[in-house]
């Protein structure tokens, strides 16, 4: 399968992933022939791309560290406990003690047993889903990603547990942001920011409140916003001073906001929200994490369409382990012709040729 955006879409073009909403309902099945009414809906709910079925690509598939079920079954449950959490008739939101403080804990556990088995590098661009709500992806996909770095960093199992419900609750604040500022689609007006701002000191409040809640974890959604250099919010804290596992998480939060499509901007692939990370690398974001993170990563997914620096053009076949700019690429074109017999490429061996450009095209 490859990746195509949604506005190269032809009819015909035949989905190799089904697209489904949050209740895990599916709206287009695998395998059905677009239309253009089935492409203008795609359009009308904000998609970047899709995955494309052909017969070159066939054994070409995108990688995940947990299924799409697992996937769905995680965002309702976290989508309940932020429901909850909101909730301000719930006397000090003690009910966490309880159900959802097991059902948070059954998720980690489970989110860190495909974390450890998950032996390929990682990529999340594979989710093909239409959710209510973007908060809920964007807080399962930075848990994943934080709990791949701290993996990777040898955290203890404890405190991989606490890593997890804090990547889980970061951004549990936002359910006290109007809803109007959370998803406006143009830029926030100064006053507005300040109030999105906000989120970090609410999701503290809301969280060290919890008896049955480690204290970190109401720092994790209190410091992720916080930067090395001092220069974030709401604090303007530097360096030590922010906790290890705060950094980690501002990693993951960043990257994965970078890469999903918002209401106000398009989506980034992982090789250019990479590049923001690295920018700001020792002086916003904790080195080592950002180091970590690149190489568990895919910084070119499956199914991509590459331009090597020789000319030759192809789809990402696979990946590399701990090799994330150099995957294997199936090749499809020589000097500007289309080629009958395609072949692979392994750019961890062929080490004078690189990858110079990408498109998501059909």
């Amino acid at each position: 399968m490859r990746i195509v955006s949604v506005t190269q879409l032809k009819n015909g073009d035949q989905l190799a992933k089904p697209i489904l909403n949050d209740k895990g309902q599916i709206l287009l099945h695998k395998g059905v022939s677009l239309t253009a009414r089935m492409i203008e809906k795609l359009k009308q709910y904000d998609f970047s791309y899709v995955y494309i079925e052909d017969e070159d690509t066939r054994d070409i598939h995108p990688q995940s560290p947990i299924s799409d079920e697992e996937k769905i079954q995680a965002i309702q449950t976290i989508k309940e406990t932020f429901d909850d959490l909101s909730d301000g008739s719930l006397d000090g939101h003690s009910y966490i003690l309880r159900s959802a403080g097991k059902k948070i804990k059954s998720l980690i556990r489970n989110i860190l047993h495909n974390v450890r088995q998950n032996k390929d590098i990682l990529s999340l661009l594979s989710d093909i889903f239409v959710h209510d709500d973007y908060l809920f992806t964007h807080s399962l996909n930075v848990t994943i990603y934080s709990l791949t770095i701290a993996k990777e960093l040898n955290f203890p199992p404890k405190k991989m547990e606490e890593i997890g419900i804090g990547a889980i609750l970061h951004d549990i604040g936002k359910m006290e942001v109007p809803r109007h500022i959370l998803m406006k689609p143009g830029k926030l007006t100064d006053e507005e920011f300040e109030e999105m701002k906000r989120h970090t000191t609410y999701g503290y409040e809301m969280l060290r409140k919890q008896s049955g809640v480690p204290l970190v974890v109401a720092h994790c959604a209190f410091q992720h916003h916080e930067r090395l250099d001092g220069s974030g919010y709401p604090r303007g804290i530097q360096g030590n001073d922010i906790h290890p596992y705060a950094k980690i998480i501002a990693v993951a939060d960043v990257f994965d906001a970078v890469t999903t499509n918002r209401v106000y901007r398009s989506s980034k692939l992982p090789h250019e929200a990479l590049e923001i990370l690295y920018g700001g690398s020792g002086s916003l974001f904790d080195q080592k994490c950002v180091e970590t993170f690149r190489k568990n990563v895919a910084l070119y997914p499956n199914g991509l369409h590459v331009t090597l620096s020789d000319g030759r053009k192809g789809i990402v076949a696979r990946q590399n382990s701990h090799i994330s700019d150099r995957p294997i690429i199936r090749i499809f074109e020589e000097n500007n012709h289309p080629l009958k017999e395609k072949y692979d490429v392994d750019l961890s061996k062929e080490l004078n040729v690189v990858i110079v450009d990408y498109q998501m095209t059909s």
